[in-house]
């Protein structure tokens, strides 16, 4: 048995929708575990949740709106941006483009060393503190509450009541297998991660000279780009002006991958869905990834 708590609902404005270098949209999964991490701190500082772990997460997107404009005759979308905060002279600063996304999740967090007796209270310093939280830099304007579910993995019917809990929504899983088989072959992977998210329309034309078009994609589902860490690219060390002088400090790049939004019936697998942190230190990799395997 698994212990879950279930975050419902939970509504944000202005929420980060730059996810990596290369991708804008939904909220990276780094934004999502940070998040967790964050409650799981202030949670430990309650007298009966000193133990509390908060182990892994599921996201399921209810809804999302990306703030951009297209314009009649516009090829692309253009960022919605702010000039915020004015200068002293108040003026307008340098413009520092931030895309930003107002958006509706449900998160299913995976939990542990709470007391059977204090599980309602709880739930209910969950909600208290999800109220005065950021999650992905964007602020909490509701949350219809939070609930306990006691999951059985070995029963389908179990893990299926729990997935229903996520609808009506798209839950974020990790597909960086399909990159994988590409790079075994010996492709680059940033052109395998091109290849399967680009569309192609190819024409033809039948004997009477009559053009029709077929749209292909290289794989079937909703596939995106994904933001799941950071791989080390400096020594561990001590850098200028950094915050905390007792910790290591490193320079790293973003790790780009694929995933797909999935509907959370299809789900069978609570591991499919559940993220969690993983180090792999001798690739100087700092990860969230799903499956089984947890640092």
């Amino acid at each position: 048995m698994i212990q879950l708590a279930l975050i419902r609902h939970l509504k944000l404005h202005n929420a980060n929708a730059i996810s990596s270098p290369y991708s804008i949209g939904f909220p990276a999964m780094t934004a999502w575990l940070g998040a967790v991490h964050a409650l799981q701190r202030l949670l430990q500082q309650q007298e009966f949740f000193a133990s509390v772990q908060l182990s892994r997460t599921a996201v399921s997107c209810h809804n999302l709106e990306v703030q951009t404009h297209k314009g009649a005759g516009d090829y692309v979308h253009s960022i919605i941006g702010t000039a915020n905060p004015l200068t002293k002279q108040g003026e307008r600063s340098a413009f520092i483009e931030e895309a930003r996304c107002h958006l509706e999740v449900s998160l299913l967090i995976e939990f542990s060393g709470v007391n059977a007796d204090h599980l309602d209270a709880f739930t209910l310093a969950i909600e208290h503190c999800v109220q005065r939280m950021k999650f992905a830099s964007g602020d909490v304007l509701s949350c219809r509450g939070v609930e306990y579910l006691s999951v059985n993995e070995d029963e389908p019917s179990s893990v299926k009541k729990a997935c229903n809990k996520l609808m009506l929504g798209h839950v974020l899983v990790e597909k960086r297998d399909f990159l994988q088989s590409k790079m075994i072959e010996g492709q680059d992977a940033l052109d395998a991660l091109l290849d399967y998210l680009k569309i192609t329309q190819q024409s033809n034309k039948d004997d009477h000279g009559n053009l029709s078009w077929k749209t292909s994609r290289l794989t079937k589902g909703w596939l995106v780009p994904i933001a799941v860490g950071f791989q080390g690219i400096s020594a561990l060390g001590v850098a200028q002006q950094q915050r905390d002088a007792n910790t290591p400090h490193r320079f790293a790049e973003s790790v780009v991958t694929l995933g797909e939004f999935v509907m959370p019936y299809r789900i069978t697998d609570l591991d499919d869905m559940l993220w969690h942190y993983h180090v792999d230190s001798e690739k100087d990799l700092y990860l969230c990834r799903t499956g089984m395997q947890m640092s």
